[in-house]
């Protein structure tokens, strides 16, 4: 997913970027978002317990680094906005949903902790729509559609395009929606504001999963043989649970 650093919007719309600053959000939305983010992560935490073994834990390291530097790396799109890669899409891919929104967790909450890169109160709004959003359902699509364009060594790339891709839109309009029901612009104002940017902002999102993606399948194409030795340890410990 990609956020804005800067917009041209009218006085009364917030900024739309995903990276949600304090007082942005009512307290009982954020609230309810630290809820849902906390089950998602606690779940991830479980599932990623059985599941990894040694050889993923670095790759999550060396990926939570890569995510990170590449964020600090803004593109211009229209208007004034600029955009950065999320990720999540691409940490699905290569570890998992569940290790992969571990990883994405990370990098959000240290942007916040350290660079002030979004606000505290509102973080698990942020997890919850760059990291719970953008991997586990960016995945899950990702997933579906290598299934319907004849599997995954084929697909992988045009799949990872478009989850990508609609991960962004998706993460964008979930904002939205939040900023609505705080009250803090009207959801007919931020609907529209945060999906037609990150419907651009979602294209550079897909054209950098995918050469990351091609990049690692011409190198190191032993790393998705990883993740398939991570997915199936996961439902071999969810059967016999």
């Amino acid at each position: 997913m990609l956020s804005l650093t800067r917009t041209s919007l009218a006085p009364s719309a917030p900024d739309p970027a995903m990276h949600l600053p304090d007082g942005f959000l009512s307290v009982p939305i954020a609230a309810l978002m630290w809820a849902a983010t906390i089950v998602a992560v606690g779940i991830a935490v479980r599932r990623s317990n059985k599941s990894l073994d040694e050889r993923a834990v670095p790759l999550m390291g060396v990926l939570a680094a890569f995510i990170f530097a590449a964020q600090m790396f803004n593109f211009q799109v229209v208007g004034g906005t600029s955009g950065h890669l999320l990720g999540g899409v691409l940490a699905g891919v290569l570890l998992g949903p569940w290790a992969g929104t571990l990883v994405m967790t990370a990098v959000v909450a240290v942007q916040a902790l350290l660079f002030q890169d979004g606000g505290l109160v509102v973080m698990g709004a942020n997890i919850f729509n760059m990291g719970v959003v953008g991997t586990i359902g960016g995945y899950a699509l990702y997933r579906a559609l290598t299934v319907v364009l004849g599997g995954e060594r084929r697909a992988r790339l045009p799949a990872a395009a478009v989850a990508a891709w609609t991960s962004v839109v998706a993460g964008a309009g979930l904002t939205a929606i939040e900023l609505g029901l705080s009250g803090t612009t009207p959801l007919a104002v931020a609907l529209p504001a945060m999906l037609g940017v990150h419907a651009l902002i979602g294209i550079g999102e897909a054209l950098i999963t995918t050469a990351a993606l091609g990049f690692i399948a011409a190198t190191r194409a032993d790393l998705f043989d990883l993740r398939e030795s991570v997915a199936g340890r996961a439902r071999m410990s969810t059967s016999q649970g």
